[in-house]
């Protein structure tokens, strides 16, 4: 593998802040709002479920990460459990939520910045103006710039852009909840449920909330670059984790409470904030705390497309080592010593984006499904390499994986179905569509059809979520010839049975020998 190439000179705070970075962006400032509008007060435990499932998978990744720490690890671990197929539907299904991110994110500054410069959005059609569409690129290529120079300006921008990020939402939601908070806005207006239990879920996935929390998997992605990434990379992703679910907990907690009667006067659905946070800080007469708001609704967002943009090369980069992407894309710039290609690759194709997904409320939960995809393998994957390569040192062994897996696998997938149909559809779909480049480099004999076999149960697995989001609860936008709460229970048992397919589908795959070998003779 040509990671070794790559530069290892990202530390424990970088990689941890990478993963804070990654989640601490737009969400922060939008996703409170829009997850109250769908679940009013009980958007708080929409929150906890979310860290919940986040959580689980980042105990499987951080297994996986100590025991094979490499750059565009969510693509390589398939790779190495089941083979080309599972890697690539993976792979696909992440980089299409991953390359959307950045541009989303620039999305969120212009609109915010439309405050000021008011010829950037168009608040009557909910679009960007030509103006703001002009902004927007502009960012996207900055992010670029900045990753293009090197891991380490990635990482001395992103450590420094995530301390102002971590500190002003925690001084925000403390000092918002001390100035006006309104314990009555909880049981008010329809009660804690005031759409019932299962807007509480579909909030989950619909409303920013994974969408934020997903970048917990950064550090998985840049492993490959750590100094000592069998220690720092699960200490990372744990550290992550509870870090940002605390914190957007907290920011959750304060939204809700700090709400005046005015702004709940039509209820939770007709919530509609232009800039929650900083509205609420000038409704309790904190004016510095609203303009510091304002201003970091540039800074947030911009950190986390610079993380995005640096993890979604990476990406590319693995599967194009995998063999099913050009081996362009694998091309290490001989200074900088970073995959050049692939991050002009990922430039184009979210530049693109701007054009169909023209605001971020519009590109959330197809970020959100494509995203989650990415992880249904995480713990699948685990699981099968305890049992085909049980010889290679394992940093964390993570205890209770027979039951920490099946859970995690069934939760990840709930958390498509909850996103809701259509969402599911167009995400899905999109997904299957990319299986057209896996067969063009099948038919090319770059793969065997031990592959196709191993890969079976996943590609059966999506197709029935597709067809089961149609059919299932009129509360997640189906049909209801499934309806609540007998969906949820189906859904999760046929997930159980298509984890046990994965599980006894895996097989220690060419790759996993090679990496072995090479661990064993200390040249990994």
């Amino acid at each position: 593998m040509q990671q070794s190439k790559l530069k290892r000179d990202l530390s424990l705070l970088d990689l941890t802040f990478a993963g804070v970075g990654g989640i601490i962006g737009s969400g922060w400032l939008l996703a409170s709002q829009a997850a109250a509008a769908v679940a009013g007060p009980s958007a708080i435990i929409s929150w906890i479920v979310g860290g919940i499932a986040v959580i689980l998978m980042a105990l499987v990744y951080a297994e996986l990460g100590g025991m094979l720490p490499e750059a565009g690890g969510t693509v390589r671990y398939p790779q190495y459990s089941h083979g080309s197929l599972v890697s690539f539907i993976i792979g696909w299904g992440g980089w299409l939520s991953w390359v959307a991110t950045p541009p989303a994110e620039a999305e969120a500054i212009t609109q915010y910045a439309n405050n000021f410069v008011h010829i950037l959005y168009n608040t009557n059609t909910g679009l960007l103006t030509l103006s703001g569409l002009l902004v927007s690129i502009l960012l996207t290529v900055l992010f670029f710039i900045l990753n293009y120079f090197g891991v380490k300006l990635f990482a001395r921008v992103n450590t420094s852009i995530t301390w102002i990020k971590f500190v002003i939402p925690v001084l925000t939601a403390v000092l918002i909840m001390a100035f006006g908070f309104h314990s009555s806005n909880f049981t008010s207006h329809g009660g804690f449920f005031p759409s019932g239990f299962s807007s509480t879920l579909m909030a989950v996935g619909s409303s920013g909330i994974i969408f934020s929390l997903q970048g917990f998997r950064q550090p998985v992605e840049l492993a490959g670059e750590s100094r000592n990434p069998k220690r720092d990379l699960p200490l990372a992703l744990i550290l992550t984790v509870l870090i940002c679910v605390g914190i957007y907990v907290l920011l959750e907690i304060a939204f809700v409470g700090s709400l005046t009667p005015a702004m709940l006067s039509k209820g939770w659905s007709s919530l509609s904030l232009d800039a929650p946070f900083a509205q609420l800080a000038a409704a309790v007469n904190i004016g510095w705390l609203a303009i510091v708001l304002q201003a970091d609704a540039m800074i947030s967002p911009a950190g986390t497309g610079l993380v995005y943009t640096a993890s979604t090369a990476r990406g590319i980069y693995a599967m194009a080592e995998n063999g099913y992407m050009p081996k362009l894309f694998s091309k290490i710039h001989p200074k900088w010593r970073i995959p050049v290609n692939a991050l002009y690759f990922n430039l184009i194709v979210g530049l693109l984006t701007l054009l169909p997904f023209s605001s971020w409320n519009k590109i959330i939960a197809f970020v959100s499904v494509t995203g989650v995809i990415s992880y249904l393998l995480g713990p699948v994957a685990t699981s099968v390499l305890r049992r085909t390569a049980p010889e290679i040192p394992r940093p964390i062994n993570i205890f209770g994986l027979s039951v920490l897996s099946p859970l995690a696998f069934i939760v990840a997938g709930l958390i498509v179905y909850w996103t809701g149909w259509p969402n599911t559809g167009y995400a899905l779909g999109s997904v299957v569509v990319g299986l057209l480049i896996y067969f063009y480099y099948y038919c090319k004999g770059n793969f065997r059809s031990r592959h196709i076999r191993s890969g079976l149960w996943l590609a059966v697995y999506l197709v029935f979520i597709i067809v089961f989001s149609y059919a299932g609860s009129k509360s997640f936008g189906g049909k209801n010839i499934i309806p609540a709460p007998y969906d949820t229970i189906v859904f999760a048992i046929v997930s159980l049975l298509a984890f046990m397919w994965g599980l006894h589908s895996g097989y220690r795959t060419e790759e996993i020998d090679d990496t072995s070998r090479q661990i064993a003779n200390g040249e990994y």
